[in-house]
């Protein structure tokens, strides 16, 4: 068989037999993920939510929030904390070797005094310079430590915290009123969870005051409502539909519940990876069934967590070169899980779902727009077969998208009115062309600096959560 002809033949049929196992995987999510949403919605319209502040079944939580430099947004973001609705909870807040004016504006916001609080030694992190605590939100510790990223802020927060379960999120992100009453939900019901993830959505757009969010609306930039769509699919399909499957491979680091307890006993987060959220996950699947220990990881649908995402297109395409690289960097560390049955579920279906369908999915792409192209070129290729091809891709991609809009207004939509509900349906058909594209370049030069052993954070630039004052004096908690 000639070079040529067996290009051809993997042009037409390899890329086509991986491109149709990819959407019929995907399409199976999709009705997982509807069935469940509305499974869940049933349940929670009968369990109300006012009965958690009249029950002692749900666990108190301590939430962590590492915040490095975000003296524009760190008020507000821990004004919204103090102020949740949950029967007991404490908030951690981590200054991770901040060198603007994060801790002084924490300091004067709270009324902040230095606490001999000391602190446990359950994982090792950076040394800790001083713990402040105040009057006015007796709930509230402020921790200032030396830079040692976001992972050794987080057990550092851990180390601090009073509680058996442990929200980690971002310093920039803000939780909705009832958010951690949801999300924690599943631990009354199921003694063996170790963990429950949220929804996040892009906070761009919305009318943020210092007590949190005050208005819910679409950004102006189609960059940022491109990304409300791309969320939406990546959690209210993906991975929803994972974890009606008892599938769940990751939490997302904006906003998770674990339990404490197994966190310190798998090690707690890892320091030395860019993808500490989800490292973590796979480590305490690994971690517990190779203890044989009977454990489940869930996702919420209602409970959200709002976050800044990127409105300029270099600090998009670092974003999702950090995703990609911390993907890969997972994946090759925990290896040995994939198609093993040692694993259960997660050796069998969730590594290869993601080593296939997520790590290597750009290089496949983008090889078979390649190979299309010189087929076409060189005549080798049927024509009309290759447009249809085309042609089908991007319907189901159009349909996968509408598909996650359309989930939004099941789950409990956030964007009010016509005008939101249209101009999200035309960003879910117009992301389609051009941007998942880009996306798709972004995530292989991230395959490809992975591969060269480029471990950079990278940065992106933030507009800032607060648009008002803040107030004199703090709300008590």
């Amino acid at each position: 068989m000639t070079i040529r002809v067996f290009l051809t033949a993997f042009a037409e049929w390899g890329i086509l037999v991986y491109f149709l196992a990819m959407q019929l995987t995907h399409l199976s999510l999709i009705l997982r993920a509807f069935f469940s949403i509305r499974s869940y919605l049933d349940a929670v319209g009968i369990d109300r939510l006012d009965t958690a502040f009249e029950t002692s079944h749900y666990k108190p939580i301590t939430l962590i929030c590492p915040v490095h430099n975000e003296e524009a947004g760190a008020v507000a973001s821990i004004n919204s904390l103090i102020s949740l609705r949950y029967p007991e909870f404490q908030v951690v807040v981590v200054s991770d070797g901040s060198t603007d004016a994060t801790l002084q504006r924490l300091v004067s916001a709270f009324k902040l005094q230095p606490s001999q609080r000391v602190v446990r030694n359950l994982l090792p992190t950076k040394e800790v310079s001083g713990i402040y605590e105040s009057a006015y939100v007796p709930n509230l510790v402020v921790v200032d430590k030396a830079n040692g990223g976001k992972a050794d802020a987080l057990n550092c927060g851990i180390n601090l915290a009073r509680y058996p379960l442990v929200c980690c999120m971002d310093g920039d992100s803000l939780l909705e009123n009832d958010a951690l009453l949801r999300i924690a939900r599943p631990f009354m019901d199921r003694p063996d969870l170790v963990a429950s993830g949220g929804v996040v959505r892009p906070l761009n757009g919305c009318k943020v005051t210092p007590m949190g969010i005050r208005g819910i609306f679409l950004p102006d930039s189609w960059l940022a409502r491109f990304q409300i769509v791309e969320y939406l699919r990546a959690f209210l399909f993906a991975r929803v539909g994972l974890a009606s499957l008892d599938s769940m491979f990751i939490v997302s680091g904006a906003f998770g519940v674990f339990r404490k307890d197994l966190v310190v006993a798998a090690g707690g987060f890892e320091t030395a990876t860019i993808g500490e959220d989800f490292e973590l996950v796979v480590r305490l699947h690994r971690y517990l069934r190779e203890g044989k220990r009977p454990h489940h990881i869930t996702l919420v649908p209602d409970p959200v967590c709002w976050t800044e995402v990127p409105e300029d297109f270099r600090g998009l395409g670092r974003q999702r070169n950090r995703w990609q690289r911390g993907l890969l960097e997972t994946l090759w560390r925990h290896r040995s899980m994939c198609f093993n049955p040692k694993y259960g579920r997660i050796g069998l279906f969730s590594m290869p779902y993601f080593v296939f369908f997520e790590a290597l999915a750009p290089i496949i792409e983008v090889g078979g727009y390649l190979m299309f192209a010189w087929a076409l070129w060189t005549h080798s290729i049927n024509g009309t077969f290759a447009i249809l091809f085309l042609y089908v891709a991007l319907l189901l991609g159009v349909l996968n998208s509408v598909v996650a809009v359309v989930l939004q207004e099941i789950s409990g939509h956030r964007y009010q009115g016509l005008k939101a509900w249209g101009l999200l349906l035309f960003a879910a058909v117009a992301e389609n062309f051009g941007y998942r594209q880009l996306t798709v370049w972004w995530r292989l030069k991230g395959t490809f600096d992975w591969i060269r052993g480029r471990n950079t954070w990278g940065h992106m630039k933030r507009q800032g959560l607060t648009t008002h004052p803040a107030p004199e004096e703090p709300p008590q908690a």
